[in-house]
This record gives structure tokens, sequence and C-alpha cells, in this order.
């Protein structure tokens, strides 16, 4: 029958090389990634070549199927086997494995680490992007371990050479991968408040007791934990299995019912005398675990970013086929200015991903820190609160906006993008949510003036080529010294404006990069868009801006 014949949708979006069809990340790959760099070990392909091959993986119809298998099958938890044994085991679907399988073995997790040079962190963050883009929820892990990596290094731990090894492996199954587990019922972000307790064994580690309210991905090989000490807060490194092989005490009470993926477990867990040992001083938890955070954040960016290109993606390949009213939705005014601003959108976050990824290699002398890199240190510290502020904060909306492209298809789980508006919100609230990250901004601008100081200079890069910016970093650098002073004095006055402060400052760093690296069409409209006249709502640019060129990056 004629109502059986499907036509004016669109084709399955399947086949697309993920990062070849990227124009921004590909860009932003050539500039800040070992591409860059004219020598490479010999033999080593070039990062853009195993991009490119990812990019084919993670764009086919069997990757995107085992993605929606692994989100509409469910992990499930275990916590006696058949007999009545203790074995807090989460059992997921074959498919979660071959996503995550597959992310491992092309390094998204450790290869900065594992082949340390310059560009390494720009290649890692954009095979990351690419895997995270496609399925979100197996990048909790995959981040984890990447960011824990910044601990191990300088951790000292039985067996802490083998746990390296097996951190930076490919195999996935025989490496390993770290969880976290920081807060608690009672305290959330006010890790401080935790209850949970450590008491020193005669051997030199630790039995820990306590309740952890948020620990995800329960089935890695090891955790991060914090828990008081009779010297205050520590950080402790918590196996699954103790070097003898028996199972330390790790008990999962349930798992989580969040808003964003399926795929992947969250949980609350129970420590019950559980084995632990010290990383760093006693009673110096937070100090211990900040390079874990800060890496963490990093990939909250990346991971937003990923997820505003998947975005976009299926928006504008809806909008070319399909058609309304006689004419192609992309081919309308309205619907191709929305597109534009959604690109606009997810091309400043790319770009400020990886840039923020190249400040997070490892620097490049040992022993007194080369000038230059005391320069990305303290640029990477304010740079990556300020990303984690503006760009996960955009994540949300610019899903639903590009969600309502697709109409009712949109708001359906069978398509990805319902499971992407999921998702977008949790790069914001975890790691810090939006209060805790503007204070860390105000605490740095108290204490570390340098980092201010590195920013600006970033920013200060891209004088002279539009009006709006240069006025508005002249506002926003008037407004820091304002504020330091409020600090300073002891005035409360700053906290009320740290958003609008964190905010600004995002704008102008997404602003700097498009002005410096992108066309000069993409980098106008951004500004005039949001400097100019900015709006909360997608599609609102101003008059004049020329949509083709962006249109054509999207």
């Amino acid at each position: 029958m004629i109502t059986h014949e499907v036509f004016n949708q669109a084709p399955e979006r399947v086949g697309v090389n993920e990062f070849d069809a990227n124009v921004a990340l590909v860009e932003a790959v050539r500039r800040w990634g070992s591409d860059a760099v004219e020598t490479r070990p010999s033999g080593a392909p070039p990062a853009s070549e195993l991009l490119t091959e990812a990019g084919a993986l993670v764009g086919a119809a069997d990757f995107q199927r085992d993605a929606e298998l692994a989100n509409t099958h469910e992990p499930v938890l275990h916590t006696h086997d058949r007999r009545g044994n203790r074995i807090d085991e989460v059992e997921y679907h074959p498919a979660y494995h071959r996503v995550i399988g597959d992310a491992i073995a092309r390094g998204a997790h450790t290869s900065a680490w594992a082949e340390p040079k310059p560009g390494a962190s720009a290649d890692r963050a954009a095979m990351f992007y690419l895997f995270a883009q496609v399925e979100p929820g197996h990048a909790c892990p995959v981040s984890m371990t990447h960011a824990g990596a910044a601990i191990l290094k300088d951790a000292e731990l039985p067996e802490k050479d083998s746990w390296w090894a097996r951190a930076m492996s490919r195999e996935y199954g025989r490496g390993a991968l770290f969880g976290m587990a920081m807060t608690e019922k009672q305290g959330g972000s006010d890790v401080r408040a935790n209850t949970t307790a450590a008491t020193r064994n005669a051997d030199g580690s630790f039995s820990i007791t306590g309740h952890k309210w948020f620990c995800s991905a329960p089935m890695s090989d090891a955790f991060f934990v914090l828990a008081q000490t009779a010297e205050g807060l520590s950080c402790f490194f918590v196996p699954r299995v103790l070097p003898d092989g028996t199972r330390n005490t790790f008990l999962i009470q349930r798992l989580k019912d969040k808003l964003g993926n399926r795929s992947n477990a969250s949980s609350e867990v129970e420590f019950d005398r559980t084995i632990g040992w010290l990383i760093g001083e006693p009673g110096r938890g937070v100090r211990a675990i900040l390079p874990m955070v800060s890496r963490t954040r990093l990939d909250c960016v990346i991971g937003t970013a990923a997820g505003m290109r998947q975005s976009v993606a299926e928006a504008v390949w809806h909008v070319r086929h399909r058609a309304a009213f006689g004419r192609t939705l992309i081919d309308q005014p309205a619907m191709a200015a929305v597109i534009a601003d959604l690109q606009l959108e997810a091309e400043a976050a790319t770009l400020t991903a990886l840039r923020l990824a190249a400040a997070h290699d490892e620097p490049m002398a040992r022993g007194e820190i080369a000038e230059q890199d005391a320069g990305e240190l303290a640029f990477r510290r304010l740079a990556t609160a300020v990303a984690k502020y503006l760009v996960c904060k955009r994540g949300p909306g610019h899903a639903y906006e590009a969600l309502e492209c697709l109409g009712g298809n949109g708001y359906t789980e069978a398509f990805p993008l319902a499971r992407r508006y999921r998702e977008q919100p949790v790069m914001a609230v975890w790691e810090g949510s939006g209060n805790v990250i503007a204070l860390d901004v105000l605490r740095a601008l108290a204490r570390e003036p340098e980092a201010f100081h590195a920013f600006f200079a970033e920013l200060g890069q891209a004088r002279g080529g539009y009006q709006l910016f240069d006025e508005e970093l002249d506002a926003v650098q008037d407004l820091s010294r304002q504020l330091r002073s409020f600090l300073l004095d002891g005035s409360s006055m700053a906290e009320g404006r740290a958003r609008e402060f964190t905010e600004r400052l995002g704008v102008l760093l997404e602003a700097s990069l498009l002005l410096r690296f992108s066309p000069p069409t993409v980098a106008g409209a951004f500004v005039a868009a949001r400097i100019g006249r900015p709006s909360g709502l997608y599609g609102a640019l101003p008059p004049g801006v020329d949509l083709t060129e962006i249109l054509a990056r999207a």
C-alpha cells in the first residue's frame, strides 16, 4: 500500500568518517597534535592517519549499533552468586565491551602517557573525542584511567611498576582501568566533610571503612579514594584485587538510576576494612588527587565538545535530506541560521578542547621547568576551570536545539540525540558544578596571579583583529583587577560576580582561538553573536552573517 512507502526521511547516517568529516578537529590536530612536529619515531604513522582509521570505525554501522545496544541493555549488578557468596560484580552487555575495547586498543586512555612527545596530549584528546562522540558512557573509565595516571606516575605503591604497565596497556581485559570515589551523601563537592575513615596497619597499608555516594565504573581494577586519617583528609589507592590474589572488600550497594547514558554503571559503594595505600602526604588528600581532577575536567571539556559535534552532525544530516513546505530544510533561512549557530558553538568548543589538551603535554624539560613550560602550566591552571565552566554549561542547550532540528524523530530514543541530550548535563556536574568552578576561578585570582597573566597573554594574541573582542578583553581585565581587590580586602562582593566573570573569560578564550585559527567568517560571526549581541537562544545571528562557509564546515 502507498501508506507503507517511506519517503522524505533521511537515510541512516553511517559510513561517514567522523574524523575526516570534522574540519575543525582535523585542523586542530594539525595545529596542536604531533603531526605539527617535523620529526617522529621511525616507522610511526602520523596521528592523522590513526585518527582517520578511528573515524571510519566509529562511523561504521556496526559500531553505532554497538553504541545503541550498550545503552539499551543496561548493566546488571550481582551482589552475590547463586550460592550466596558475595561477589559484587556488574555485568555489561557484550556491545559495551566491544566499544571500550576498541577505544583502549587505540590509546584513547593513556597513549599520551605511554608515548610522551610534543603533541601527544592533543592526539590522545582527538582519539578520546571520536569515541566519546558516538558512545559517551564508556568514556568515563577511559577518562579516569587517563587522569589516574597523573597520580600513579609519582606514587609509591606496592607493585607500582606493574600497575603502570597495565594502565599503559592497550589490551582490554589484561590492562588496568581506574575509577574514583570521592563524594559522600552528606558532603558532595565538600569532600572535607567526608566521614569515611582510614587507619594504618602494621604493614604500612590502611584499612578504610565508610560509604561513597558516587563511584563510577565500579568494575575498574583500582580506585583513588578519599578518606579521613588522624592527620585529616587523605588520598588512597584501592585495588579490587590485593597483591596476594584475594578480593579486596568492595561492596557495591546499588547502581544509580541516572539521567544520562545507560551503558556505564555508576554506583554507591561501601568499604569495610578495605585495604588501600596512601598517596602523597597524610592530611593532604585534596592536593594529592588534584592532578586527577584537573585531567578529568579536561575530559569533561573534550567530551562535551564531542557531544556538540555529534549533535551538529546528526542535525545537519537530517536537514540536508528532509524537505518541508516545498524546500529542503537546510535551504530555509531560519533553519540555516540555527545550524550555523550550532556549528559556531561546536567549533569553538573543539578548538578550546584541543588547545587545552595541548597545554597538558608533560613538560619537555626535567628538573627546572623551562620558561615556556611554566607559562603553559599557568595557562592550563586557569583555562581548565574556565573551559570546564563555559563549554560544559553550553552542552545541554546545544544538544536540545540540535534535537529540535530533527523534530519528533529527535525526541525519540531511536535516534541518538535524545541520548545525547540526557548525557550532556553530567559534564557540567561532574568534577565541580558551576559554583564550585567559578569559585575556583576566584581562588586562582587571589592566590595565583601568574595564571591570569598567562591566560590574558594567550588571549592577547588575538588583539587587533576585531574591535568588539578588544573592547571586551579590556573590560574583563579591568573586572579581574576589581575582583582581585575585593578578594584581597576580604570582601565577599566578588562571589556574586564569579559566574559572570568566569563565563566572560570562557567566551573570550573561545573567541581568541577562533580569531587566530578559524576562517574570518567563522570568527567574525562568533564574536558578533557571543560578544556583540549575545542571545541565550540559537539561530539569532546578527544580520549580515555569511552562513555559507560556516554551514560547509558543519
